[in-house]
């Protein structure tokens, strides 16, 4: 294997490629077992004497760090002591902005639980995997089409059947030349706040709401304040002036599930003309709904270029695709790209190429409508479970789409206690206080993304033990 050693100083050759090697044993650079490269071509990488090599060889093997088999090579010796851990960096260091020193540190990956009820989780089993290799592997068979950068806006044929789809499942007007193609939702807010935010300004989110994009709009030196929601959705009487954006979830609000009312849509639309602001509207789990037709989404009743509509296949394909995408006034266009470009240039265009392929030949669509089902069973399973088990408890916030549901405690019980028993039990659940910060209210909010029908009973179980315990 290749591996770099440094001669630059004074002192013994063979000492200090010696030395360079063992702390790279010791550290776990190089593994037990590994093969170093032979006498004779290290040395002729190095510029150095073969002896001069052989001579740091030696003295590795007379130490126990390295092996010689003959006739294959030098090895790293199988039996080492476990690598040292690496030292604390010196907070003498370079210190990051006072913004991102006041934000949490990202929560490590946790295994997954026996009764998985955690938000914004798809089922990995419903993604119609081997269709995906198909596509994907016909567009890899033209690898001459990707070779060069490409535009910011994303694949093309992507950016049309985006335009498409929204046009037709949801009522968005746009053409392929508004659709920018991100990695995700939460880069399509990120682009928003390089191009329209100011350290300062104001930023309005739903409380309770999303906090990830709360945290985002921060670290863009935003002051983020926390309008109240309720059965009709962001309380728009309580905006606080001098908005300059605010960030919505109206098909299905996250986390307590409830449709904005046409009237409060229509309330917001008038207020952001009059306060010259900007509405994000994160059509969150808009595609997974199980009764009632969905309202208009903001997009489509603005008729004064105020709405950015973000979208994202996160939920409806696969987390780790990363493909989501942003339709934002004509006035933004131009800046818009500028910042994708300059921020990351575009991204993998093989599986954008893909999931229009996708789109276009309806196969989107079947697996939508097959993984609604799915969700819809779930969802009334743990919708008649919470009545019928924990009545007096949790009371379900009614809802007809999405990846979870929300449920609100009938009294002050402390819910992170009860939260934590189950999850020893094996049971995830996330309470709304987990999710959301400071609001008052307790509540629990339970995904069934990825959680089989079979599994439900046995999970609500576990938090029936736990509330007892």
């Amino acid at each position: 294997m290749d591996f770099h050693v440094s001669l630059a100083g004074r002192g013994d050759l063979s000492v200090r490629i010696y030395r360079q090697l063992r702390d790279a044993v010791l550290d776990g650079r190089l593994r037990a077992g590994e093969r170093l490269p032979p006498t004779r071509e290290l040395a002729r990488r190095l510029a150095v004497s073969r002896n001069t090599v052989a001579v740091a060889y030696d003295r590795l093997t007379a130490d126990g760090f390295l092996t010689g088999r003959v006739g294959a090579g030098t090895y790293v010796s199988a039996e080492l002591p476990a690598p040292k851990p690496r030292t604390a960096p010196s907070a003498r260091g370079p210190r990051p902005k006072a913004v991102w020193r006041s934000l949490p540190a990202p929560a490590a990956a946790a295994p997954d639980p026996l009764f998985d009820f955690r938000v914004g989780i798809p089922d990995a089993t419903l993604f119609p995997l081997d269709t995906w290799r198909r596509l994907l592997a016909r567009e890899l068979r033209g690898t001459a089409r990707f070779a060069h950068y490409a535009e910011p806006g994303g694949h093309p044929g992507l950016r049309a059947a985006i335009a498409r789809h929204v046009g037709l499942s949801r009522s968005v007007r746009a053409g392929a030349d508004d659709v920018l193609v991100t990695q995700g939702a939460q880069q399509a807010l990120d682009l928003l706040c390089r191009v329209l935010l100011e350290p300062g300004d104001r930023v309005a989110v739903e409380e309770p709401g999303y906090r990830m994009a709360g945290l985002l709009f921060a670290s863009h030196g935003a002051e983020v304040v926390g309008v109240p929601v309720d059965g009709e959705g962001l309380d728009v009487a309580a905006l606080p002036p001098r908005t300059k954006l605010v960030y919505v979830t109206p098909s299905h609000q996250f986390p307590l599930g409830t449709p904005m009312s046409l009237a409060r849509r229509t309330a917001l639309l008038a207020w952001a003309e009059r306060a010259g602001a900007v509405v994000v509207e994160d059509d969150y789990d808009s595609e997974f709904r199980f009764s009632d037709r969905p309202l208009e989404p903001l997009q489509s009743l603005d008729r004064d270029g105020r709405v950015a509509y973000v979208g994202s296949f996160s939920k409806t394909l696969l987390p780790m695709l990363r493909l989501g995408f942003l339709i934002a006034p004509a006035s933004l266009r131009d800046a818009l790209h500028h910042a994708r470009l300059l921020s990351g240039w575009h991204g993998d265009l093989p599986a954008q190429a893909a999931l229009a392929g996708l789109i276009d030949e309806g196969l989107f669509a079947r697996h939508l409508r097959r993984a609604t089902k799915v969700y819809a069973d779930r969802h009334e399973r743990i919708t008649t479970t919470l009545e019928r088990v924990f009545a007096g408890r949790l009371t379900p916030v009614p809802s007809a789409a999405g990846l979870h549901l929300c449920a609100m405690a009938d009294d002050e019980t402390d819910l992170e206690p009860i939260a934590a028993r189950a999850a020893a039990a094996g049971a995830a659940i996330q309470t709304l206080s987990d999710l959301c910060g400071g609001f008052p209210r307790q509540g629990v909010v339970l995904g069934y993304g990825s959680i089989p029908l079979t599994s439900i009973d046995a999970g609500l179980a576990a938090l029936d033990r736990a509330w007892a315990s």
